[in-house]
């Protein structure tokens, strides 16, 4: 981090720009971290796509799955590798709030950018136990912290709550997976005290036309979406973010094909049937030349008639046709 604790809401508003990309954990054959796998990721994601920025240990990540020790390693990695290239937050949350602590301080002393922290998970909480919960973490980290409204803990931070946090000298950010309602009455409460994203690729270019959102902090699409020979995301979001938008509407459409499989597979399957779809995202990604490798249990993996289908409907889109990675090791 290059800031004090003091400057971390003005640190991340001047950091957090274009296109981050949540990223999966890959795993050997045997489930253990694939390290070389990772670093392999990391250098496409930064050489190969522009990310300019990586949310690392997070859902997509399978933090649940990885112990605290794998938790560390895969920041550490992910630091060193995008180092001079790319900035970093690591999400950092557990239900022990001292462990959360730990963790934090971790990715801190390694390099870590910012920290983000899902909303506590375990007890069932109310507003009071959460900005308990907030206020004891950041309390005893200088890093910046972002809060993760993710549903998937039981429940959604009130606008109230979110506001409040917000307060914290060290919160800076919000990763805001609600609908539209809930990121409009939550800017007109907070206004810019801190930055607000809201993470739906499909919502990308309203947010920064209508809401001024500068960052698009993060999902899978920008390696589930792009190759190095083509990348549509980076390319509408520098016109975006140019106000040059009927240009960037033009780029932004030839994604829609791709946008339709991935409703089909992975936002289908994470809304209608509560299945968090990374088995899917793996396997795509594979296909583009990453390491992804098996998830762990009690998710359960994509069968071989799944990847056999999954791999025909992107081949149609054409997007295989423009990969010309080298495959990981």
């Amino acid at each position: 981090m290059n800031y004090k604790k003091s400057e971390a809401k003005d640190a991340s508003k001047a950091q957090f720009r274009g296109v981050w990309a949540a990223i999966t954990t890959p795993f050997t054959p045997d489930g253990e971290i694939d390290e070389a796998g990772l670093r392999h990721n990391m250098r496409h994601l930064t050489d190969g796509l522009a990310i300019e920025g990586i949310f690392c240990t997070g859902v997509m990540g399978e933090f649940w799955s990885l112990t605290k020790e794998e938790r560390k390693r895969v920041v550490e990695i992910v630091v060193q590798e995008a180092r001079g290239k790319c900035k970093v937050i690591a999400h950092t949350a557990h239900h022990s709030a001292k462990e959360t602590v730990e963790l934090t301080q971790h990715a801190e002393e390694v390099g870590a950018d910012f920290a983000i922290l899902m909303n506590p998970y375990y007890p069932p909480c109310n507003d009071a136990m959460v900005y308990d919960y907030f206020k004891y973490v950041c309390s005893r980290v200088n890093i910046g912290v972002w809060m993760f409204d993710a549903e998937y803990a039981g429940y959604g931070l009130s606008v109230d709550v979110t506001n409040k946090i917000a307060d914290i000298e060290n919160i800076c950010g919000i990763k805001l997976p609600r609908p539209l309602e809930h990121y409009t009455a939550l800017k007109k409460a907070m206004g810019d005290k801190i930055v607000i994203s809201e993470p739906t690729e499909g919502l990308w270019m309203k947010e920064m036309k209508e809401f001024g959102q500068t960052v698009h902090m993060s999902s899978p699409v920008p390696f589930l979406m792009q190759t190095p020979n083509w990348r549509p995301m980076h390319d509408y979001t520098a016109l975006g973010l140019a106000g040059k938008f009927d240009e960037a509407e033009v780029i932004a459409k030839t994604m829609q094909p791709l946008r339709d499989i991935a409703f089909k597979w992975l936002r289908s399957r994470w809304v209608n049937e509560k299945l968090i779809p990374i088995t899917y995202m793996k396997a795509w990604s594979e296909l583009l030349g990453m390491a992804g490798g098996p998830v762990r249990t009690p998710l359960i993996n994509i069968t071989e008639q799944e990847r056999a289908t999954l791999k025909a409907e992107i081949e149609k889109t054409g997007l295989l046709a423009k990969v010309s990675v080298k495959k990981a090791a």
